[in-house]
């Protein structure tokens, strides 16, 4: 049952497509914030219409978007993502992005509304998944780290900013020894040891959006959750005013 947002409320929805949804669901109930958060599990145009801002989950991008697509939503999630606040997860972190590698066989629909290259699986198959304690700037109790859980998780090859486009914010590395070991899909023309290389980003805002490779709703550690809506939504709803 969906529930109907009063004035003040934070209408935050969730595309509940496929994937890891209810988990998000679940973490943004466990927050305490002055403003009440109304969750809206989207599911159709109406849906969308409703929210403040969008999570798009883990899960699996290419049936993600397919089915976005088969209930009329594509061309609505890429007006969204151009106005509002959208917080994309692993496989939401690829339909985010601006250009993909490693696609499925007739290709990989995006919304384009982060300027980043991705290879999609860059970090290997579901038996390669792993976890790792990342540093992440401006998250609450920041000398805490977070677990990033990493499962078939996409891998940033490329910023592919261009003169228009709002600046990126790095807020994420994980260590360059865990990069993926089969390059089969990542370039190789940076030193696997440079801070500076881009598949070491795991995590990074740009303009209004948010962008996770890894899954913070398969944690019990709800400060992604709490950032998204604090440094990401709530400002954006502030300037309309």
């Amino acid at each position: 049952m969906q529930q109907t947002p009063a004035r003040g409320d934070v209408t935050i929805g969730i595309l509940a497509l496929q994937g890891a949804f209810a988990e998000h669901q679940v973490m943004l109930q466990k927050l305490s914030l002055r403003k009440r958060i109304v969750i809206v599990l989207v599911r159709t145009q109406e849906d969308l219409a409703r929210c403040d801002a969008l999570i798009i989950p883990g899960g699996e991008s290419t049936t993600i978007a397919l089915l976005a697509r088969l209930a009329g939503l594509l061309g609505p999630l890429r007006d969204f993502v151009k106005t509002k606040p959208v917080w994309g997860t692993c496989a939401g972190a690829i339909l985010l992005a601006q250009a993909i590698e490693g696609a499925k066989k007739g290709g990989q629909e995006l919304l384009n509304g982060i300027s980043i290259n991705v290879a999609r699986n860059g970090w290997g198959s579901q038996v390669e998944s792993f976890e790792a304690p990342l540093e992440v700037e401006g998250l609450r109790d920041s000398n805490r780290p977070f677990q990033g859980v990493f499962i078939r998780a996409p891998v940033v090859l490329s910023l592919c900013l261009t003169a228009d486009d709002p600046p990126i914010q790095v807020i994420s590395r994980i260590s360059a020894g865990l990069l993926p070991s089969n390059q089969t899909l990542v370039p190789m023309d940076e030193d696997d040891t440079d801070p500076r290389d881009p598949r070491t980003i795991v995590a990074l805002r740009q303009g209004l959006h948010l962008l996770t490779t890894f899954h913070p709703e398969l944690t019990k550690d709800d400060r992604f959750h709490e950032y998204f809506v604090k440094e990401c939504v709530l400002p954006t709803l502030a300037s309309s005013i």
